[in-house]
């Protein structure tokens, strides 16, 4: 497998996480083998987004300002149970920060999704401290109160919000795909 935007993201993650990453960190973490990851690696370097030393690979300032740019608008991510509006064992959740005008029904945000793997997703905007879905702006989780503590208290959705949620069989295959979801979204606005 090779490597794409989202598993580039996700290794800014957690170089922005950890002081240093290993080769060995970055395989097991982006699910990629040692041949992506020392393309990747040697991507970055090239971009002046990373160094590395024999501790690892770390974060150069230019990776940390970038990254932190991100950080702005995709603020928090979480993984979410199983619950009434999410049928599948591993759902990811990821926000971004006042994209309300990026959205349209959300159909884009799940076609991006599902292109990773994801076997479903939901987008959703908060507006006036209740989740609601797009176009319409009707409640969207009035039966899912479980789903709705949870994205309060790990995402902190703030007016004109959108969370995107991808479901999956696996863990790393929804959150990947909400990553790509969200990265495509930020890429396709004009705004940002």
């Amino acid at each position: 497998m090779t490597f794409s935007a989202p598993h580039v993201f996700k290794a800014l993650q957690l170089l922005s996480n950890q002081k240093f990453v290993s080769r060995a960190n970055f395989s097991k973490e982006l699910k990629l083998g040692e041949g992506a990851v020392k393309t990747l690696i040697a991507h970055l370097r090239e971009f002046g987004m990373i160094d590395s030393i024999k501790s690892g690979t770390f974060l150069t300032n230019k990776g940390r300002k970038f990254i932190e740019k991100f950080n702005e608008v995709i603020s928090a991510e979480c993984s979410i149970p199983k619950s009434v509006i999410l049928e599948s064992n591993n759902n990811h959740a990821i926000i971004l920060r006042n994209f309300a005008d990026a959205i349209n029904s959300g159909v884009e945000q799940r076609d991006y999704s599902i292109m990773y793997g994801a076997k479903s997703a939901i987008t959703l905007l908060y507006k006036n401290n209740d989740f609601v879905f797009p176009v319409t702006e009707s409640p969207a989780l009035i039966k899912d109160k479980r789903t709705k503590e949870v994205l309060i208290k790990n995402l902190h959705p703030q007016q004109n919000d959108i969370i995107i949620i991808t479901s999956s069989d696996d863990s790393f295959v929804s959150e990947i795909s909400a990553k790509n979801a969200a990265l495509w979204t930020i890429a396709s606005h004009d705004k940002h």
